[in-house]
């Protein structure tokens, strides 16, 4: 079977590497130089974007903002999961707040704004300090402002207002303010959907972000209650999108009560963990999802980890002298702060996992990979 990527980087390199023993070949689109390309080896095939939809027999997607003329494209050909909506959706903050209140899933009081006078009525209504989002167009903590007192708005308006001038009638360029919500820690469930609706559900993982950015996250016996509210959300934001594929939910525990920051309708980089501490990774359940196979197993077969390697052109030889510890690179030129690659950990109960990570942070520095010491100090509490 053959599958057509919409967008060329790391996610769609290990979609491919997940599907070949499926006998899944997947091919890539570069929606920067539109070249169809092999994901691995960068090989330019000499074919254009319409050619390769007519050959292939399934399209997805690696990420969110996708040009809208290509997504129309691959949508009418009948090929195309998760679909349109749901990557209109990860795309736009605004279209996911919608969806979110229509699915009765808990989120952050919220307020649209195009104009200062929103952003003003903002202020008023859900107090400081405020989170404000570009709703379209923002990832990894771009796009993102913080106001805290009422003389940091007219700078912040001034900065807005230029984003916005940005859109046009066709796309506009919207902003949305959210009440900044004082959490314990920021977790995320990500699920697999198939076809008929049967769904494959990880465990819910916590995350370590730094700078916007995440570092690392952890899978391991996660509280009861914390899993059943990740599952809900999941069961309801996929079944009322209908929606065919992975889907990641990121969250905010706020005192182990569950409220939505973000969904992205694709594989995601907090479930990396998944090609080791589970029969089934994500990347391969999503090319199941996608291909109409049955879906595998997302019981965590042992607690895991996964540490990203943002900036770093290589890492210390010492870290793979530890067992259950493997690298994975995506294949880039190296720049700072640039997902580079990551590392997955796994060990057989909390303490051990623990222990490999203390292990870690004496060759990894604090610098370069944050929180390592303190996830081991999670593990153990």
């Amino acid at each position: 079977m053959k599958i057509l990527v919409l967008g060329s980087g790391q996610l769609a390199r290990m979609m491919s590497l997940a599907g070949a023993p499926l006998d899944l070949n997947v091919t890539a689109y570069d929606v920067g130089t539109k070249n169809i390309i092999h994901p691995l080896t960068g090989e330019i095939y000499a074919q254009d974007l319409q050619a390769s939809i007519a050959e292939v027999d399934v399209i997805t997607a690696e990420f969110e903002h996708i040009p809208h003329d290509v997504l129309e494209l691959c949508c009418q050909s009948g090929k195309f999961y998760p679909g349109k909506q749901a990557i209109k959706t990860g795309g736009d903050r605004a279209i996911e707040k919608a969806l979110l209140d229509e699915s009765n899933v808990p989120c952050a009081p919220y307020k649209l704004i195009t104009e200062k006078s929103h952003l003003i009525e903002a202020v008023a209504l859900l107090g400081k300090p405020l989170v404000i989002k570009t709703c379209q167009a923002g990832y990894d903590g771009k796009g993102q402002w913080r106001l805290k007192s009422d003389d940091q708005i007219e700078q912040i308006w001034s900065e807005m207002a230029d984003f916005i001038a940005t859109g046009t009638d066709s796309l506009p360029h919207t902003i949305i303010a959210e009440k900044m919500i004082p959490f314990c820690r920021e977790v995320s469930v990500i699920g697999a959907r198939d076809k008929q609706g049967n769904m494959a559900i990880y465990p819910v993982t916590e995350n370590e972000h730094t700078n916007g950015v995440l570092t690392l996250s952890i899978a391991s016996e996660i509280c009861e209650k914390i899993q059943l509210q990740g599952e809900s959300a999941f069961k309801k934001l996929a079944t009322k999108m209908d929606y065919v594929g992975v889907l990641a939910i990121e969250f905010f525990d706020v005192d182990g009560t569950l409220m939505v920051n973000e969904i992205a309708p694709r594989v995601h980089n907090s479930g990396h963990w998944t090609q080791q501490g589970c029969a089934s990774s994500q990347f391969e359940n999503h090319m199941r999802a996608v291909c109409g196979l049955p879906l595998g197993s997302a019981e965590l077969l042992r607690p895991s980890a996964m540490i990203n390697v943002l900036g770093q052109s290589s890492i210390p030889t010492q870290v793979l002298t530890t067992p259950d510890v493997l690298s994975h690179w995506y294949g880039k030129s190296q720049k700072p702060g640039r997902k580079m690659g990551h590392i997955n950990i796994s060990a057989p109960t909390n303490e051990a996992l623990a222990q490999k990570l203390e292990s870690l942070a004496k060759v990894l520095p604090e610098e370069d990979y944050p929180g390592i010491l303190k996830a081991a100090t999670l593990l153990r509490s």
